[in-house]
Order: C-alpha cells, then structure tokens, then sequence
C-alpha cells in the first residue's frame, strides 16, 4: 500500500470496548493517518487510541442511547457519510458497515465479525423465541426482508472480504456467496498468565440472548458450583434474577481484574456459539480449559485436550461437560494451552492484514 494513500476505517459503533473495537485499535495501528467512521460514537466508552482519530460520526448519534432500535435507518445513515477522496476504504463489520458508498477508484476491504446474524443465522430464534413483543414479532418480517435484500445487495460493493474465522468465512459464503480469506482477530495473549486455581469458573460475555448465558445460569443453579460472570448487556436484571446464590455477576471490570479472573478460575465457560470467540483465547492463554458449545469458533482455538464441548443447547449437556471436565481436570496442561493461544497474537493479526492492505 502506498502510504500517500488516503485511508478510511468504518466501525459500525463505537459504544464500547470489545472484540471489534479491539481489532479497530490495530487497524488504527496499522494505519496511523487514518480517519474514523462510525454510525454512533460515545468518546467516554471508548480507549485513547480511537479517541485521538479524527471520528464522524452519522445522522444518528444523538439517539445513540436507543441505537438497537434504529436498525432500519442505519443503510440510510452508512451511505451519507462522505468518503470522496479516500484511497482505501476499511469497514468493519458485524452490522451494515459494508454498506459504505466508496469513490469508483477506491478499493474496499470489509473485515467481516460476521454477516449479521439476526438477519441471517440467527433470525428464526429472534422471531419465535427471543421477541417477546407481539408487535414487535409482527414488524419483523416485512422488516427483516427489506434488510436482507440491502445487505445482500451491499455485500457487492467489497472488493476484499476477512472473514475472522473459518466459522464466518463458511458463513460470508453462505450469506453472500462471496469468498474470503481467514485473519483471525488479535489477542494480547503476552499480557495472561496462569495462576493455581481458586475454586470458581469464569464467563465473559455480553448479555444478551444469543450468547445463551440463561445456560450457564441454569446448570451452575442447579449444581452449587460457583461461576463468576462478567459482562453488561439487555439480559442482565433477568439472569440475576434467575440465579443462584452461588453466581457473582461482576458487571464490567478493568483489564488487570479480568486478567486475575482468568489466571485463577478452574475453567472458562462459554454456553453460546462464537463467531470466534476471543475470550476464550484469553482463557486459553492463561492455560485454562474451556467449557463450551460445541460450534463456531471454539473449534478453532482450544486444542482437544483443552476442551470440553457439550452438543445441545441444554443445561443438563453443560453439567455433563462440566463433569467430564472434572473427571479430566488434573490432568490438563497449561502450558500446552498457553502455547496454543499465541498463533492469535497481535503481532500475528498485524503480518497478516499487511499482506492485505499492501497488495495493490
């Protein structure tokens, strides 16, 4: 890539730290006079890295605080931002962030979390089961198809799809039709380490329902073992409300705590199926095994021995992993984890996207 080139990178929000913002950061590293795009933007949420950007924002932003509702206006909002002048065009994706309008000279490069899945994958559980409103069930349809016909559709103004797993390349196939290539998001796997383990297992996720964290909540109820679970979101007064006093919900904690988290518990533990799932690197860099739903990313990050899947959505599955696991515990071993965990560095992401913003 030529560095007189001009470069934008499209977020699809910036009200948070997590997965996708991390990978933002790198991009931000990798190319350091780029300027930021995003449909919201909350600078308080976000780290110093994508602060000091220059960051235009949509239409939109002043009604941030209900964005899960504005959906239907995103396409609108996403092809009014001006991107005139810019050589290349970076979105990334697990939204509509796509749906950029690029110059007819620029070339677009969509770094894709995933196709979106309450409009693909995951759309029959969010209609029958997770819309609880009957009014809300009734919008969706004629909603939800106008959607799919417009990210469909936008999924043609890419040139350059990075799936960031196999998991989501098979789904961009899937979805789209469209190949990409696999650069796997990066990871400071450098920054865990493995301490004895307390007697706790460990969630980090979002609450919200796709993520199936009522699973974990259910089985661990029932059985008295204590698990830890960190993380905010929609579902969080209803799974605390459904818990057993042997669950600790920690809400959001700084990077030093969670790094402490994960040194000490006996395991990870991830009900829902990933798109990747960078947690559970981190689990596995701090030489934990993982207690996991046996799709998505998981398959591609904890080795056999480190792993302990469980193939229905379904409490009594989770117990019956959790047991096998217990049967196994001692035996783990923690270097083999950590080592496994360090073909996701940081470093790695950066040799690889360079591969592919460089190439003309």
């Amino acid at each position: 890539m030529n560095v007189s080139k001009k470069v934008a990178i499209v977020h699809y929000w910036l009200l948070g730290m997590r997965g996708g913002e991390r990978v933002l950061e790198r991009l931000c590293k990798l190319c350091p006079d780029a300027d930021i795009f995003s449909l919201f933007y909350d600078p308080a949420k976000v780290s110093e890295t994508i602060r000091s950007r220059r960051v235009t924002v949509s239409f939109l932003n002043s009604l941030r605080k209900w964005y899960r509702s504005l959906l239907p206006l995103m396409p609108m909002a996403l092809e009014s931002f001006d991107l005139r002048g810019y050589d290349l065009v970076i979105t990334s994706e697990s939204g509509p962030a796509k749906g950029v309008i690029t110059s007819a000279g620029a070339r677009h490069v969509c770094y894709c979390h995933t196709p979106m899945r309450y409009l693909w994958d995951l759309y029959p559980d969010y209609l029958h089961e997770w819309t609880r409103s009957r009014i809300k069930r009734a919008a969706m349809a004629p909603l939800t198809n106008y959607l799919r016909l417009w990210d469909f559709a936008s999924a043609s103004r890419v040139d350059d799809f990075i799936a960031n797993s196999e998991n989501v390349k098979r789904r961009i196939w899937k979805t789209y039709r469209r190949q990409a290539e696999v650069i796997c998001p990066p990871v400071a796997v450098n920054g865990f380490r493995f301490e004895p383990p307390e007697d706790y297992f460990l969630a980090v996720t979002e609450l919200v329902a796709y993520k199936r964290v009522n699973l974990a909540v259910q089985a661990f109820s029932r059985n008295g073992r204590r698990l830890k679970i960190v993380g905010d979101g929609p579902e969080f007064a209803r799974l605390r409300k459904s818990a057993g006093n042997n669950i600790e919900f920690c809400g959001r904690v700084s990077d030093d705590d969670l790094r402490r988290l994960y040194a000490r518990c006996r395991a990870f533990v991830m009900p829902g199926e990933e798109d990747f799932g960078i947690a559970a690197v981190e689990a596995i860099a701090s030489g934990k095994p993982v207690i996991a739903f046996g799709r998505g990313g998981v398959l591609e990050i904890a080795p056999e021995e480190g792993r302990f899947l469980f193939e229905s959505a379904d409490p009594n599955a989770m117990e019956a992993a959790i047991q096998r696991f217990e049967a196994a515990e001692k035996n783990v071993p923690a270097e083999r984890l950590c080592e496994a965990a360090r073909k996701f560095s940081e470093e790695e992401f950066d040799r690889k996207m360079r591969l592919v913003l460089y190439r003309e």
